[in-house]
């Protein structure tokens, strides 16, 4: 079992409007609901690629039940999310029809009672003893210490299970001390961690920070990976247009599923990118076109080279 950990969770909202315009009135065209935050995400492209995939983190109010309802309906996913009193987030993204870009507006989510917390970790302890990996992914609420990933991190550390961290900030920077697995920063949280905008150098300078693999999400240039078997840059055949939320997300779950797999870092970065790149053209987050999945993955480049043994 694949453990997903989303502690900000949150009803995601898509609304579709012909062309987005300030100032001015939209009739929207389509609206799409869906459970989200980053850790939700990963657990549903997980589930697609066929593992046993179980998500935690917080829930509460009217539309936390809209959150769990939802989530009752994805086929491989079990529900081990945690109540609070206060209500969960929702987040908003409008999607220019003309242009396919995205406007997003986020909540900052329920305010974690210390008690609240503590009853998390104790649920997140008795999860990882069933565990084979661990997904750390997106904003911490209200409430919730600003540390709360090294920690996470640390526990998952003393039950032998393998780490992957996905957030920014200051919850990045103490969770990349506390030494996971794989941290997968896009190129500016990579440039706030590191101070260095090089995306080779700031990648070589996050591990020596604690992290044992950084694999950058460069956009439509792929992937760059720093690792302890080498360094490589994955890199899709042709940009893909189309709403990039939720790509880094089907990133993480490449990655995640390849560790769980053992396949070498080139076929983990192949999977990652393809998984990316076919989320683009997904009409939300959380999904991709598995069509061009299959197609994509065996013309993904991946270049660089293996650590000297």
């Amino acid at each position: 079992m694949i453990l997903t950990v989303t502690l900000n969770t949150a009803l995601d909202i898509t609304y579709r409007v012909r062309s987005l315009r300030p100032h001015a009135s939209h009739r929207v065209s389509e609206v799409t609901e869906r459970p989200g935050g980053k850790g939700v995400n990963v657990a549903r492209v997980l589930a697609a690629l066929g593992h046993e995939v179980t998500v935690t983190g917080f829930t509460g109010g009217a539309t936390g039940r809209v959150v769990q309802e939802k989530l009752a309906s994805v086929p491989g996913v079990v529900d081990a999310l945690v109540p609070v009193a206060g209500p969960t987030r929702r987040t908003v993204a409008v999607v220019d029809g003309q242009t396919g870009d995205t406007t997003q507006l986020n909540e900052p989510g329920p305010t974690i009672t210390p008690s609240e917390w503590s009853a998390f970790q104790e649920a997140y302890e008795h999860l990882l003893a069933s565990a084979s990996a661990v997904a750390l992914c997106g904003s911490l609420p209200p409430g919730v210490p600003v540390g709360a990933y090294a920690g996470l991190v640390r526990t998952a550390r003393s039950y032998g299970v393998p780490v992957l961290l996905d957030t920014s900030g200051e919850p990045l920077r103490r969770g990349v001390a506390a030494r996971p697995d794989i941290i997968k920063p896009n190129a500016d949280e990579l440039a706030e961690l590191t101070g260095s905008h090089d995306p080779l150098r700031a990648t070589q300078d996050a591990r020596r920070r604690g992290a044992a693999a950084v694999v950058a999400s460069l956009g439509p240039r792929g992937l760059l990976a720093a690792t302890r078997d080498g360094r490589w840059h994955a890199t899709p055949p042709a940009p893909v247009r189309g709403n990039p939320t939720g790509a880094g997300d089907s990133a993480a779950a490449g990655l995640l599923s390849a560790l769980v797999e053992h396949l070498p870092w080139p076929d983990r970065l192949a999977r990652a990118t393809a998984l990316s790149a076919a989320t683009v053209q997904a009409p939300v987050a959380g999904e991709f076109d598995p069509g061009l999945y299959e197609e994509l993955q065996g013309k993904v480049t991946v270049t660089g080279e293996a650590s000297a043994a």
